[in-house]
């Protein structure tokens, strides 16, 4: 086994100094006794109780659109905006338990729901479901992860200077989620529109098409009535709160797996497996948004066990704490919104450019050219 040189971290303790926990020592439980410790309930699916959420989403994004469509000035508009698009992310999270198959026991509503969902904030339904499902069982894989995966040195020295600078450089992170879709990251090839992209298997085509389908006829849908109505009030009612909802959703993926004040560890073959990876996620306080976007914080958890629905994620949580250990991270608490998170993106990005080429446990290294850019 070839291993990163940790960060050293030491903590005083009654006088001497003792060495911080490392958290790429394998973990001396098993993912089956985290199962146990999570009560039975918790893993009950209520699609009645799932379709309420949707129902309560549904009404306050008709709501918010009706009033901003009656009142039309500025004002309300700049409050519209961050709120709308913050429903359309709480709408995309929806559509993410729909592809775990914690929306129901029944795949026929997960889907259609799924469908529904997904195609009216213009996300393949299927292409997104398939490789989110390869990034939850590949979690922390250096080669084999498909979500904010790390650049390896090769890669990250070869990119062009638009590329790094876009990858790297707050805010241009938070609007690349449509540019993942039609063309993945750097160093991988395929899109989530193609029936045939090598990210899908043969078996999956139909549904790939299907998905695929919906997103243009929801596209042709907006082109259509910015034609009736007129583009600039498109551009206000959906436009925006639509790269509003990029936003959310490209900072809330990063930072669940990269900010943490401790480097977490990457893994690559023998060392990695289901139960490490899982453990390298972060779980993040979101505040008041908590509850809007139905708990996506409690992330650790739903990475390991994602058919658990995600309104039993706290107390499914809580419970595991006692077999977690110091392989759980509290989230530090936030204030009513999560304006303290901003920070830490904005470390990762100027800190955590790529890693090793080489090793089995690896952590984000700094390009020190790269930092400096940023200071001068």
């Amino acid at each position: 086994m070839v291993k990163d040189t940790k960060p050293l971290a030491y903590a005083a303790n009654n006088g001497y100094q003792k060495e911080a926990f490392d958290p790429s020592a394998p973990p001396p439980f098993k993912i089956a006794e985290i199962r146990v410790a999570i009560p039975k309930h918790c893993w009950v699916k209520n699609p009645w109780r799932s379709l309420s959420y949707v129902l309560r989403d549904v009404l306050v994004i008709a709501a918010l659109m009706a009033a901003a469509s009656h009142f039309n000035n500025w004002l309300l508009w700049l409050i519209y905006w961050p709120i709308q698009g913050t429903m359309f992310w709480a709408l995309f999270v929806l559509g993410h338990d729909c592809g775990h198959g914690s929306f129901s026991d029944s795949p026929f509503l997960n889907s259609l729901v799924g469908h529904i969902l997904h195609s009216s904030i213009l996300v393949p339904y299927h292409g997104w479901r398939i490789s989110h499902r390869t990034h939850h069982q590949n979690h922390g894989h250096i080669e084999k992860d498909e979500s904010w995966v790390p650049l390896t040195e090769k890669i990250y020295k070869n990119l062009d200077n638009m590329t790094r600078l876009v990858r790297f450089t707050v805010p241009f992170p938070l609007f690349v989620y449509p540019i993942y879709l039609f063309s993945r990251s750097p160093g991988k090839e395929g899109s989530h529109f193609n029936p045939y992209s090598n990210l899908f298997p043969p078996s999956e085509r139909k549904g790939i098409a299907i998905s695929t389908l919906c997103w243009v006829t929801m596209f042709s849908m907006l082109i259509y009535l910015s034609f009736i109505t007129s583009p600039v009030l498109l551009l206000k009612l959906y436009g925006i709160p639509y790269w509003i909802f990029v936003m959310w959703l490209d900072f809330v993926t990063y930072l669940h797996h990269h900010g943490h004040h401790q480097k977490l560890p990457w893994y690559r073959g023998k060392e990695w497996s289901y139960l490490r990876g899982g453990l390298t996620t972060v779980d993040r306080d979101y505040g008041w948004i908590n509850n809007i976007h139905h708990d996506i914080g409690t992330h650790v958890i739903h990475h390991l066990f994602p058919q658990i629905p995600h309104y039993h994620l706290v107390e499914a949580t809580q419970a595991a704490k006692s077999v977690l250990g110091e392989y759980y991270r509290e989230p530090e608490r936030s204030a009513p919104l999560p304006f303290h998170l901003i920070k830490y993106l904005i470390q990762s990005m100027r800190q955590d450019h790529f890693v090793s080429d080489t090793g089995d446990v690896v952590y984000y290294q700094t390009d020190s050219l790269h930092l400096h850019s940023h200071r001068d």
